[in-house]
């Protein structure tokens, strides 16, 4: 019977030590719903999301796949300084739990501010750990990391939403907006995926058009004066 889970060798760009992380197989990647933050529900025991992370042993500097292929000796001058020199040595190579997944994006999260991470980065990383949060059901984690995700990614739209798929970030932000409680800058966002003429990703103009109409129906369902971008939907 095949596993679930595989190790691959990683290079750790901190200290250059080999090691193992676990990843789950693509076979098993199979989600039974995705919510409209793009947060995925899997049906296996194993969540290919507890392995995004990976975690050096010997200096315990965490990243994924989107972060720094290389360190300069600035930045890890900087780790050192923060976070590897109190590091106990231990090790995240095998199957995870919940609680060790937390703990694994959460250095990660602190690697990536400690070194200069770029802002994409540090999003996804605390839009992941909102993620955690929501299969526990613990609301209030979740939401606080939504609004520290939501202001990273304002920071992305900022200084890289030209070069991104700037429809679908554009689509989050509404969404994480909506998600917050702050309907009316969700609006904003939403009405931009949809009447801006230069945007051609058809999935994210409908999914915005249907938010932008779920949020009018919930506006007049709780008699609040709607903005102008719901009017005209």
């Amino acid at each position: 019977m095949i596993e679930p889970l595989f190790q691959a060798k990683i290079t750790c760009v901190c200290c250059d030590s080999p090691y193992l992380s676990s990843r789950v197989r693509p076979s098993f990647k199979k989600a039974i719903r995705t919510d409209t933050d793009f947060c995925m529900w899997y049906k296996e025991e194993v969540n290919p999301d507890y392995y995004v992370v990976r975690v050096c042993p010997m200096c315990g500097f965490a990243s994924t796949e989107n972060a720094m292929q290389r360190l300069n000796e600035r930045q890890k001058s900087f780790y050192y300084n923060k976070l590897g020199n109190s590091w106990a040595p231990r090790d995240y190579g095998g199957e995870r739990t919940w609680e060790q997944a937390m703990e694994s994006y959460k250095l990660a999260l602190l690697c990536a501010q400690a070194v200069g991470e770029k802002d994409r980065v540090i999003a996804g990383l605390l839009h992941h750990i909102a993620w955690l949060y929501r299969y526990k059901d613990n609301k209030e984690q979740e939401l606080r990391f939504l609004r520290f995700a939501l202001e990273a990614y304002i920071k992305v739209y900022e200084t890289e939403g030209e070069s991104l798929n700037s429809a679908r970030l554009m689509f989050l932000l509404g969404e994480l907006h909506k998600r917050v409680d702050e309907p009316y800058e969700a609006v904003k966002w939403f009405a931009r995926v949809v009447n801006d003429k230069r945007i051609a990703d058809a999935g994210m103009i409908r999914a915005s058009r249907e938010q932008w109409q779920n949020l009018r129906e919930d506006m007049l369902a709780k008699k609040m004066e709607l903005p102008e971008e719901v009017e005209e939907a």
